[in-house]
């Protein structure tokens, strides 16, 4: 499971009746890969992967699947807090073709490291696919610690993590303790250039909906060695990738996307559209008047 560097966590696009708008979909791939995704996170938490039925995401990945046709790996969200469930996802996942799963930490049930340890391992052993684990106390209210992610790492499918936990101290502590071959991934656009820097691989994004060639220019100039010229751009991206997360995700990145002309629909309840759009539409109109250091 190659992700790249920057691996886009897919918004899930919806018509105005509410169900999954496939056309629109396929345009979002599109404009996607275009727009320079490694990899695509599919029903992930911005896919609005609680409001999907099991019926739902099915269609959804055997659709992504298909339409990339072997472009650029998918990877397939299907942890949740319980164990058997997520279990079930992924053999749902695996029949639809995907390259890899992603497995958050078990919400609301609140499980310690030991609980962890075990939901986790439990998954690994029932499936050959490789695994993206993710951390995100935000969301989940618990955080994985380094030890815990560094004996995961051991079991051979574990093959990386996206850590959102915002804490690059907590990501070092992982880097350092793992072998090279496994991963680790910002979860926060914002830190996809710190996280870089203290040895880490790339970031699963939500900016790249729109801003993907940009963040893959910052990201190739820091490679390049050319870090005061990698800085400027992370500093020029970083109000937008504030704005971008202003109101939960995904209801700024939804709008955001109509804007550049990728219309994806609205969010399903509970979240609601925007109630104020000046901070995206401020945030947008800076960057395209500062974007020329990108050229």
């Amino acid at each position: 499971m190659e992700l790249g560097r920057i691996s886009t966590a897919m918004v899930t696009p919806f018509s105005q009746t509410g169900d999954i708008d496939f056309e629109k979909t396929a345009q979002l791939i599109e404009h996607l890969i275009e727009n320079s995704s490694d990899s695509l996170v599919v029903c992930g938490t911005t896919g609005e992967s609680p409001t999907l039925t099991r019926k739902e995401m099915e269609e959804l990945l055997t659709f992504t699947v298909k339409r990339v046709n072997g472009r650029i790996p998918i990877i397939a969200g299907t942890g949740s807090n319980s164990t058997a469930g997520s279990i079930g996802a992924t053999k749902l996942a695996e029949k639809c073709g995907v390259d890899g799963i992603m497995l958050v930490t078990p919400y609301y049930n609140k499980p310690d490291q030991k609980g962890l340890f075990a939901h986790f391992s439990t998954i690994a052993n029932e499936t050959e696919l490789p695994i993206l684990l993710y951390n995100i106390p935000g969301r989940s209210v618990i955080n994985m610690l380094p030890a815990t992610t560094i004996a995961l790492s051991k079991i051979k499918n574990i093959r990386a993590i996206k850590e959102a936990s915002g804490d690059l101290a907590q990501m070092a502590a992982i880097i350092s303790g793992t072998d090279d071959e496994f991963k680790v991934y910002s979860g926060d656009d914002a830190l996809a250039l710190p996280l870089l820097a203290i040895g880490g691989d790339g970031v699963v994004s939500v900016s790249s909906h729109i801003v993907g060639n940009e963040m893959q220019k910052m990201i190739a100039a820091h490679l390049e060695g050319r870090t005061a010229v990698a800085a400027t751009m992370h500093r020029t991206l970083l109000p937008l990738f504030n704005a971008l997360f202003t109101a939960p995700n995904p209801v700024p990145i939804k709008y955001a996307l109509k804007v550049f002309g990728v219309d994806v629909g609205e969010v399903r309840l509970p979240l609601v559209g925007l109630e104020d759009e000046n901070d995206v539409n401020q945030a947008i109109k800076n960057f395209q008047s500062s974007k020329r250091i990108f050229i």
